[in-house]
Order: C-alpha cells, then sequence, then structure tokens
C-alpha cells in the first residue's frame, strides 16, 4: 500500500487533499507526525452550579429558551439548566442548524469557559455536542490540530486516529540506543500526544520536558543531522580540480597591503587552502564579524586559485556591495596584473556583452557581480572557485546555479552575521567553518545611543560638531520615499532638511533607485571625503569602508532587524577617531521592539548579537527560510533543546557507520521525500 496519501483517496477527496498539503500532510505517516496545538478536556462533567471561572469545562443541561435577539445586536441566546443552576449560551455569529440543535427540550453538552456577563453566568460560543441516553464521557483528552479554512478538527481526529489504528508505529531506534538515552517507544509517544489521558494536564502537556515531546524532538533532531552528514558525505565524494598555487600572487598582495594579515586571518587561510588542494569540492563558511577582513581572505583565496590557472566568481547580493567588492579587489588586483570583470543587471549591453566575452574566453580571471553572474549567457572558461558573500541572501537555487557554471567547482560562503553556536550545529552542519574572531588593530569601540526621535534637533547638532572636527557621518533612513501605509521619515526628506539645516556642510544622497554609475560616484565622493554627511537607505548596510566616517545616525531603528542594525552600525569604528552610532526611534515601542534595542545597545559581539537574534525571531526567519527552501524544525527548539542536539549530533555518524539500515530508517520516516532541501 503507497504512503502517499494521493493513492489512497478516490477523486471525490481531491479538495480534502490540497487542504491538507497546505499543512505539509502529503503521506499518511504525515498525519501522525501533525500533532495538537492544544487540548479540551471533555472526560469530566461538572455540575453548573460548581464549574469554576476562568478555565473550559464541560457542562450538561436542558435547553429551556432560546431566542434570536437584536438587542444590542444581533445574537442568538440560549439557556441551559441542569438540576443544581442555570447558564446562558451565548452566539454573536450563528447558523440554522445551531438554532436547530439548541431547540427547546434539547438535551446538550457545552464545552467552553464560563464568565460573568449582563444575562448572568454564560458561555460565548461554546463548542456544542447532542446528548442521548447512555453517552458516556471521553475517556481521553480532546486534540485540536493546526488546520487550515474547510478542514474541520472532526475530520482531521477521524483521519489522524485511523492512521495511529492501521499504520505500523514501528521504532526506527534500537532498544539500546532508546536506553542510553532515556527516551520513550516512538508508538507510546505520538499516541500519547495525540489522545493523553486526563491526569495530564494542559501545563504537563505544554512542558517541553515531557518524555513524549522529548523523543519527537530527538527523532526530528536526529534526522537532520543524519541528512547534513551524508550531504557532507555526498560531497567528500564528489570531483573537483585540487588547486594549488605557487604562492606569487598571494605574496605580491601582502607586500603592497597598508596592514598586515591577523592570526585569525592567516589561520583560516590556511584552512581554505587545504580545501582547495584536495580533489573534492570545497563547502566552506567563512563567517567573521563586520570589520573583521573578509574581504582580504576572499581576496588570498581567488589569488590562490587563479595561481592555478582558475577563474574565481564572486556574487553578492546587492548591486552597491558587488560594486564596492569589485573597486576594492580591481585595486588590489590590477597592480597584479589580474584583470578583474564587474557583471550586473544595471550594465548597458554592449558594455554587459563585452565583460561576458572577457569572462568566457578566460581574459577575466575574476568575476564579480550580482545575480546577473549565473544568466544563462554567461559562460566561464575554467571556474575553478566560487565566492558567495552574505550567502544567506540567496536561494538555494541561485547559489547552485552559479555553482554549476563551472562542473564542481570549490565554494566559499562569507556572511558577516555570525551563525550562532547552535544554528551552525544544525542547519550549517553540512559545512566546514572558519571563523574570523579577531578584528584588525586600531579599530576603536563603537558607543551606542538610544535617543528618541523628539530629540532629533540635538542629534542635527551632534552631527555638524563630529564633522567640524573633520569627521564624515551616515545618515540612514528605511524609506526612499514616502508610503502611503508607512510614515516613516524618508531618505529624500532627510536629505532636503539636513541640507537646509546644515549649510556649511556638504550633504549627499545615495539610494537603491539611483543608476549605478551616480551611486559609484556619490560613494567615491564620500570615500574621498569631499562629502561630510552621506545621507542614505540601507544600501550601505554591508561592504562599505570609509575610516574617517565616525558617526553613524539611523532612523526608525525600532523598524530595524538585529543584523541589519550590527551590520550598520560596523560602517563606522573603522578608524582611529572614537566612533559612534545613534540610535533614534519613534515612541511608543512594542515590546518587539524594546527587546531588539536593548540588545544592540548592550552588546558589540556579532556572535552573541546573533544569539538574541535567533532567541527573538527564531531560525526560520534568522535563515531566511521562506526563499531557502530548508525545512524548518517543527518541534524542537535549537536554545532550548540543545542538549538533545548535542546528543543527536553525536549518535547520527555512529549510526551511518555502524547501523546505516537504521539510519536510512530514520530518515525515510521523518524526511521522506524533501532530503534534498537540506543538501543544497
Amino acid at each position: 500500500m503507497s504512503a502517499d496519501l494521493a493513492h489512497q483517496a478516490p477523486a471525490a477527496q481531491d479538495a480534502t487533499l490540497k487542504k491538507l498539503a497546505k499543512l505539509g500532510i502529503r503521506r499518511r505517516f504525515d498525519l501522525v507526525l501533525h500533532l495538537p496545538l492544544r487540548y479540551e478536556d471533555e472526560t469530566h462533567l461538572y455540575p453548573i452550579a460548581d464549574a469554576p471561572y476562568g478555565q473550559h469545562v464541560l457542562v450538561e443541561g436542558e435547553v429551556t429558551s432560546c431566542e434570536v435577539q437584536f438587542r444590542p445586536r444581533r445574537q442568538l441566546v440560549a439557556r441551559l439548566r441542569d438540576g443544581s443552576a442555570s447558564l446562558v449560551l451565548r452566539f454573536i455569529h450563528f447558523y440554522p442548524s445551531q438554532q436547530k440543535q439548541l431547540a427547546v427540550g434539547h438535551r446538550v453538552r457545552a464545552l467552553g469557559e464560563i464568565r460573568r456577563g449582563y444575562f448572568g453566568d454564560e458561555m460565548v460560543h461554546p463548542k456544542l455536542r447532542d446528548v442521548h441516553e447512555g453517552d458516556a464521557l471521553a475517556e481521553r483528552l480532546t486534540p485540536v490540530y493546526p488546520t487550515v479554512n474547510g478542514l474541520t478538527q472532526p475530520v482531521l481526529r477521524r483521519m489522524i486516529a485511523a492512521e495511529l489504528k492501521t499504520l505500523p508505529l514501528d521504532d526506527t531506534l534500537p532498544e539500546a540506543i532508546r536506553a542510553r538515552y532515556g527516551l520513550l517507544p516512538f508508538a507510546d509517544a505520538v499516541r500519547l500526544l495525540h489522545a493523553p489521558p486526563p491526569e495530564l494536564g494542559a501545563s504537563a502537556l505544554a512542558d517541553p520536558a515531557l518524555p513524549a515531546w522529548q523523543r519527537l524532538k530527538f527523532d526530528e533532531l536526529l534526522a537532520q543531522q543524519l541528512s547534513m552528514r551524508l550531504a557532507y558525505r555526498a560531497r567528500r565524494k564528489g570531483s573537483a580540480p585540487a588547486i594549488v598555487g605557487d604562492g606569487a600572487l598571494r605574496a605580491r598582495l601582502i607586500a603592497q597591503l597598508p596592514f598586515a594579515l591577523t592570526g585569525a586571518q592567516q589561520r583560516v587561510l590556511a584552512e581554505i587552502g587545504a580545501d582547495l588542494a584536495r580533489p573534492h569540492p570545497m563547502n566552506r563558511l567563512l563567517q567573521g564579524d563586520v570589520g573583521s577582513g573578509k574581504t582580504v581572505v576572499a581576496a588570498m583565496a581567488a589569488l590562490a586559485a587563479i595561481e592555478a590557472g582558475y577563474q574565481v566568481a564572486l556574487m553578492a547580493p546587492t548591486e552597491i556591495l558587488a560594486e564596492q567588492h569589485y573597486l576594492k579587489l580591481a585595486a588590489w588586483l590590477a597592480p597584479l596584473g589580474v584583470e578583474v570583470a564587474w557583471l550586473s543587471g544595471s550594465l548597458k549591453k554592449k558594455a554587459r556583452e563585452a565583460m561576458a566575452a572577457s569572462i568566457a574566453s578566460g581574459e577575466a580571471r575574476l568575476a564579480v557581480g550580482t545575480h546577473a553572474l549565473f544568466q544563462d549567457d554567461v559562460a566561464f572558461e575554467r571556474l575553478g572557485l566560487v565566492i558567495v558573500d552574505e550567502q544567506h541572501r540567496f536561494g538555494v537555487g541561485q547559489r547552485l546555479a552559479l555553482q554549476g557554471k563551472g562542473g564542481s567547482p570549490h565554494q566559499l560562503m562569507m556572511s558577516a552575521t555570525p551563525i550562532p553556536r547552535t544554528l551552525a550545529m544544525s542547519y550549517y552542519a553540512d559545512l566546514d567553518v572558519s571563523v574570523i574572531d579577531e578584528l584588525p588593530p586600531g579599530r576603536t569601540p563603537i558607543v551606542t545611543r538610544l535617543v528618541s526621535a523628539e530629540r532629533r534637533g540635538e542629534v542635527v547638532g551632534f552631527v555638524n560638531k563630529v564633522c567640524g572636527e573633520g569627521r564624515q557621518a551616515y545618515w540612514v533612513c528605511p524609506l526612499i520615499e514616502e508610503s502611503e501605509t508607512l510614515t516613516l521619515q524618508t531618505a529624500v526628506d532627510t536629505h532636503q532638511e539636513l541640507g537646509a539645516a546644515l549649510p556649511a556642510r556638504r550633504v549627499a544622497l545615495v539610494h537603491g533607485r539611483m543608476k549605478a554609475a551616480e551611486k559609484a560616484e556619490v560613494m567615491a565622493a564620500f570615500a574621498a571625503g569631499s562629502i561630510d554627511v552621506l545621507v542614505a537607505t540601507t544600501v550601505i548596510e554591508v561592504g562599505v569602508d570609509v575610516p574617517n566616517a565616525s558617526l553613524m545616525v539611523i532612523e526608525h531603528a525600532e523598524r530595524m532587524g538585529l543584523a541589519q542594525l550590527h551590520q550598520l552600525r560596523g560602517r563606522v569604528g573603522r578608524g582611529a577617531a572614537k566612533s559612534s552610532c545613534v540610535l533614534l526611534f519613534e515612541q511608543p515601542l512594542s515590546d518587539l521592539a524594546k527587546a531588539r534595542l536593548r540588545v544592540i545597545y548592550e552588546n558589540t559581539d556579532g556572535f552573541e548579537i546573533a544569539r538574541q537574534d535567533l532567541l527573538i525571531r527564531g531560525p526560520g526567519e534568522f535563515l531566511g527560510a521562506r526563499q531557502s527552501g530548508v525545512p524548518m524544525l517543527r518541534f524542537a527548539d535549537l536554545e532550548a533543546d540543545s542538549a538533545l542536539l548535542e546528543e543527536a549530533r553525536t549518535l547520527a555518524p555512529e549510526l551511518l557507520a555502524k547501523l546505516p539500515e537504521v539510519a536510512h530508517a530514520h530518515l525515510a520516516r521523518w524526511l521522506a521525500g524533501r532530503e534534498h532541501f537540506l543538501k543544497a
């Protein structure tokens, strides 16, 4: 019998199958893993007189009256009486079927919360059930499942109960392993969670330490670890060119740099060099905090490939960041005789064709660009290394398209958003990770200040003072022009206001809708010091390096994410001068905004900020999973269940080495048909 629901149902049930698919239910076993959100207690019947307030209770009685009332609004009002007292049942939205069910003389059970109302004690929109003589109470708590419109709880309950009875719930883990980790049998765990006994109250069932939840979480984490481990193995079996350069270009670059590489940069370069020299594809994540010097590491890695006769592609998510990389790398590599090509969507047709021809012929050894690099008309003569900056901003398909242009090139992914340890152990477990955990010398600590927008004038005065001392400032706004739905201060308005308020200062504007040449001209002027204040949208979030800029003002900081705030703040503090970041916020602040601003105010360590961000947003938002295709964990919480994650991480390679049939059976149960999401 097929495990796919589509093969189990007649055509008449197509609509139900589509609704189930929206819930991620495509296999019969997916129904077993579709666990309740909460539970209702229909195991205990209260006399109306004794039923407590403030909690869901079940009462039973005879309907003594039922009418549609029109004051203060149209509503259905019925009265239910048992031997102890009476209770009003009130429905603001109702159907004829409910009126029929509440006909005078009918006996019903009502489940809901009793509260004091205008007509006396009442239940508003209770759940109703007809009572017939001899009807027994439920023996177990009633599950309430996540659902979609048109798929009722009774239908879901029947389908899930049927699969729990008919599907084999054999354990994927041997008894010895369950005993080692203190795990319940799988069948016991899922049956308890779908139909718990009444003595397990709501608080016990919501407790993540409940043994049944622990089993499900462990299984889910183990499936993820197994999938990642298999992806890692598959990559190690692949073939890629063994790249070993002679070091000549790298030595020349180091000689011309105005700074020495830090110990951390030298360490990660050794790790990257060892990977490139192996005959299977490197898949390494290079992470480092804002300003830690990832770009020069990328340049050195690129030169290693170029020395060995290969081409390199460097892809960045935004045109301004890609262009910053291009300008910096061209300045470093052109004196070495290395041609660097620039490819973006905004290039004119003739210029684009010339760049593409240079890449195809192999004349350009390094190609820098945006997503334009993986268009069909771009071909590489001999691509050996792909470098992807801010990799989490690209979807899986985009990264694979570029990676596939040269057969099996090595891949180096860079991120200035540090990955919290638990994420690195889970969603990045198939990657080798290098961390630049040391900032270059001479960087000054950045003082962060939280300032209400009501004190905007004082901030403008502070900008004037900083510029008067020969320094430069950024003023960042979240929008380019006025929006009908968001009344945020815009970059265009702010540029005009600051120009008027600071007549002695040179104020310029840069934003994402400007032509590439205009943006480049403004950024070059700011870098050269001929602009005092740069008003910008968040296009300057990453990649911009102006050591003389010592002040960052961020409008509407309460609306930005932690990673974005940290990236923006990192644009200053790159020189010897004391640097400040002013976060302007509008009142009133939501709890979420308060939490974010508190974290950014109290921390400068990118790893701690990332950890707090993960706690606030969860892995789905942090990873940008909507565009990446990575399935999120449904039951486990990376921070709260870090101990389980450690155990699963230890067990996964053991199963693959000693009990591969167990490992594959476990994966089939948890990730059937979806393993490829985790391999990209």
